[in-house]
């Protein structure tokens, strides 16, 4: 049986490289667009649909800041396998080839997958986000609670995320890439990257900001939305703030090495999900999926499957 709360928070943030397992409250019950520039309102997504044939709500996965619905193609596909379900990967606005939009906020890009789901004629899902994506996640699930039979938050809380990551620097520098001239796509990114790299040491995060460059007319541009997301980047550290709740099974799904879901994010979690529980990746950072995916598949389908 997991350990009540006041018994596993004592430690401060160190505390939950202890824990398997928390629990807060017994558990109750494609398609292609170029992008195009709006001002406001809804936001028609680009999105992958996995054909499954199992009964059971769609699995809905939604992804981070700088990613795309690319990110959880292997994932997707291996769901399908696992559970039967349809799953739906989704681009949020800003991101991969949805439309651009001068807004990035938790509530419009809430209501921008409220309207995909509604047009694909979802009823209810399974809804599975990472960071940014699991902060819209929550954004829905306490909006609109019938939609959202269950629900994964990935490697974030509903707490303000702090310390602040280097996601400003990050813009600033991939703002200050040029590319002059047709090049091979692969000559474009070897120098995109030694322009990032002055700020961006590590490999890995300058490897997933290059998925981001494109060519389009011969010329090679970011495919996100950076002044948009550098104009709201407060927005999409902070969470909304919310007095209902949502009261349906809730799964925190953090990475043992990342500082993003720790003690001090728990009484907020309670707060607005009091029927969560937390569960962390063993050698895992903030990019749980592609760092264990194995372990993320396992943690995923167990909550699905569980009673």
């Amino acid at each position: 049986m997991p350990l009540p709360v006041s018994q596993v928070c004592g430690g401060g943030n160190r505390t939950r490289e202890l824990l398997t397992r928390i629990v807060f409250g017994a558990l109750r019950r494609p398609s292609h667009l170029t992008h195009r520039k709006t001002h406001g309102g809804i936001v028609t997504l680009s999105y992958d649909l996995y054909d499954g044939t199992a009964p059971g709500s769609p699995l809905v996965l939604l992804h981070g800041l700088f990613g795309s619905k690319s990110n959880f193609q292997s994932i997707a596909r291996a769901l399908v396998r696992r559970t039967g379900r349809k799953v739906l990967t989704v681009d949020a606005r800003n991101h991969g080839t949805s439309p651009h939009c001068d807004v990035v906020t938790y509530p419009a890009m809430s209501a921008d997958v409220r309207h995909l789901l509604r047009q694909l004629k979802i009823s209810t899902c399974v809804l599975i986000g990472h960071s940014m994506g699991g902060k819209t996640a929550m954004t829905l699930a306490l909006e609109e609670p019938a939609m959202v039979e269950r629900l994964v938050s990935v490697d974030i809380s509903p707490s303000p995320t702090r310390p602040q990551t280097g996601f400003p620097q990050y813009i600033r520098v991939m703002q200050n890439v040029s590319l002059e001239g047709k090049m091979p796509r692969s000559t474009a990114r070897r120098l995109a990257d030694e322009q990032l790299s002055t700020t961006v040491k590590e490999s890995s995060i300058r490897q997933f900001l290059l998925t981001n460059l494109v060519q389009e007319n011969g010329h090679f541009k970011w495919r996100v939305n950076l002044d948009a997301i550098s104009n709201h980047l407060q927005d999409i550290l902070d969470f909304p703030e919310c007095h209902s709740s949502y009261t349906g099974p809730t799964l925190f799904l953090g990475g043992a090495n990342s500082p993003y879901i720790s003690s001090e994010n728990y009484p907020d979690i309670e707060r607005l999900f009091p029927n969560a529980s937390v569960e962390y990746i063993e050698g895992a950072g903030h990019w749980v999926h592609a760092e264990r995916p194995q372990d993320f598949l396992n943690a995923i389908c167990n909550f699905v499957e569980s009673t």
